[in-house]
């Protein structure tokens, strides 16, 4: 069986696209909430001290509040870096805080 080089170069293109793909659906990536955890503990009327370092968020919130493209945070996942630090709170990062807190209380 004989492949062109177009042919080689196109399976290469899927393969890469299909692993960002799969990095933006599966992975969580670890956010930094140090910078931000008074603002998060007031959201969530809790005492600063219960806001964890880090947390894992969906790869669409974890850009919105660190600042930085889905297609940054999915490329660097892939070459093993998955974090970020958050710049700012969303309400999407306060849930996930909160249910995080949760599930620690529930331990």
């Amino acid at each position: 069986m004989k492949f062109g080089t177009k042919s080689v170069l196109l399976a290469c293109v899927l393969l890469v696209g299909l692993s960002f793909a799969q990095v933006a659906a599966n992975n969580l990536i670890n956010v930094n909430v140090s910078n931000i955890k008074t603002e998060i503990a007031k959201n969530i009327n809790v005492n600063v001290s219960q806001i964890p370092v880090t947390v894992q968020a969906p790869i669409d919130v974890a850009a919105a509040v660190c600042g930085v493209s889905v297609d940054v945070l999915t490329a660097q996942a892939t070459q093993g870096n998955n974090s970020c630090t958050a710049k700012n709170d969303t309400s999407a990062l306060n849930s996930i805080v909160q249910n995080q807190l949760g599930s620690q209380s529930n331990k």
